[in-house]
Formats: structure tokens, C-alpha cells, sequence
């Protein structure tokens, strides 16, 4: 059984006192497809050795973080842009808006969201969404910029059926995480209505730990219980969840 993990931050110093071991654990629980996002240009260097440490099993992303978004963003983006010039990436991502930390960057938060949208489109890459407290805003974003070569995934989806419905709507598939085994997640509520076709998994790991290890450190092995989850909500196999994710995540990424 092979399981992706679409969304995980191992480059994390959370991780640096015991990454080999957490690589380990996260290999023998079936997990050997990582994809990680980027954050900004302080992380480029460890994200590179993580590649060069894990090369066949890590798929490195480009891309500014909406809340690494601030007065220098434009040399931020220069970085994106040669970054994507000088060797190739899966995914540019994570980019979006996030209202939920800083509303006063709204403008340049869309100015870089937009700027990254149209790389993706120029490097025929898919897009990885970070939107919090911000759907309205990303969904406009995405309703200027649509077109059939944009395409990717809703990072983290925490929304409702309606916006889950229009995600898709704009080709992005779901990423589901560690939420949808919180009591309060509420996605758990709805998300099989959703065909399995739309959904790839995630943890965003160091963060949003599932249940029973919500409050702790979140690390790829644990993407397992999200598993488990959807399989419980769709009255699936494990395996068949891991199966299907897998595939979508090939679709997104073309690997």
C-alpha cells in the first residue's frame, strides 16, 4: 500500500532532532510519496538538503507563503521567480491569502497570489492553496485567473459543502488532513458527499496533529489516521482510500 502525503513541512526545525527516524516510521506505515510546500527564501536551503538527504521519496514545491508576505515581498517573489528558472519544482505552493493573522496585506497578499498563479500557468504547474479566513478573497482570485491549464489543490480545506463544491469548480482537488478527525472539524459532517476522485490526503505536518495525537507534533506517519478516517466516512478500505488519493495526487502532480 503506498500512501502520499501532498502537504508536509519536514524541512521543519521541529523535525531536526529526530527527522531520519520520523522519515523511518513514516516509511514502514506505507507513506513514501512527500510533497513539500514552501514557505520563503529562509527556507530554500533546508528544503534543498531534504531532497538531497531523501531523493526518492521528497518532491520539493516553489512559492511564498501569504503570511511571509510583507514589506520585502517583492524580493521575496524575485527568489520565487529565479528559483522556477533554475531547476524544476512539482507545484508552486504554498501561496494564497490568509486573513486570519494580518488583514492589513490584503492587497499585496492578492498582488503575489495572482503573480504566482501566472508562473503556474507559464511552468504548466499545479497551484497548492493556503486560504484562512479568506475564501471570498481567494475565490475571487481564482475566478479572474481561471482557465484549463490552472489546476491543483485546496491546501488544508476547512470550508463548507457549497465552497468544497466550488473548489473543485476552479480543478482543485481537497487535501484533507488531521481536521476531519477533530469533533469540531465539521468537514467529517459532509465530506463524503464529496466523490473520492476530488480528495488527496495531507498533514501539514508539524501542525494539525489528528486524533489521538491532536496537541502534539504532527508527523507523516500519523496521515494513517486520516486515512482510517476516510475510510470510516466513505465505508471504504483503508487501502482504497490510500489507492485513490494516490492516484489523484499523480494527477495533480504529474509524478
Amino acid at each position: 500500500m503506498i500512501i502520499t502525503d501532498t502537504h508536509t513541512h519536514l524541512y521543519s526545525d521541529a523535525f531536526d532532532e529526530d527527522r531520519a527516524a520520523m522519515m523511518q516510521r513514516a516509511l514502514e506505515a506505507g507513506v513514501s510519496r512527500f510533497f513539500i510546500p514552501a514557505i520563503d527564501a529562509s527556507h530554500t536551503a533546508s528544503m534543498l538538503q531534504l531532497e538531497a538527504d531523501f531523493p526518492d521519496y521528497v518532491f520539493l514545491m516553489a512559492g511564498l507563503h501569504p503570511t511571509s508576505v510583507k514589506e520585502n515581498y517583492k524580493e521575496e517573489l524575485r527568489h520565487v521567480e529565479t528559483q522556477l528558472a533554475t531547476r524544476s519544482f512539482v507545484a508552486i505552493g504554498e501561496i494564497g491569502i490568509d486573513l486570519y493573522w494580518d488583514q492589513t496585506t490584503l492587497e499585496i497578499q492578492i498582488e503575489a497570489f495572482r503573480q504566482q498563479i501566472q508562473w503556474a500557468k507559464q511552468y504548466k504547474l499545479p497551484i497548492v492553496i493556503h486560504c484562512r479566513a479568506a475564501f471570498d478573497e481567494v475565490f475571487q482570485v481564482l475566478e479572474e485567473e481561471k482557465s484549463d491549464d490552472l489546476f491543483g489543490i485546496f491546501h488544508c480545506f476547512t470550508g463548507t459543502l457549497e465552497q468544497a463544491e466550488q473548489a473543485i469548480s476552479y480543478q482543485m482537488k481537497l487535501g484533507i488532513g488531521g481536521v476531519v478527525t477533530f469533533k469540531n472539524g465539521k468537514i467529517d459532517q459532509f465530506i463524503n458527499q464529496i466523490d473520492l476522485q476530488h480528495i488527496v490526503l495531507e498533514t501539514d505536518a508539524p501542525y494539525l496533529a489528528p486524533k489521538p495525537y491532536r496537541g502534539k507534533r504532527n508527523e507523516s506517519a500519523y496521515i494513517y489516521k486520516v486515512a482510517e478516517k476516510l475510510s470510516e466516512l466513505y465505508d471504504v478500505s483503508v487501502e482504497e482510500i490510500a489507492k485513490v488519493t494516490t492516484e489523484n495526487s499523480k494527477a495533480v502532480f504529474g509524478i
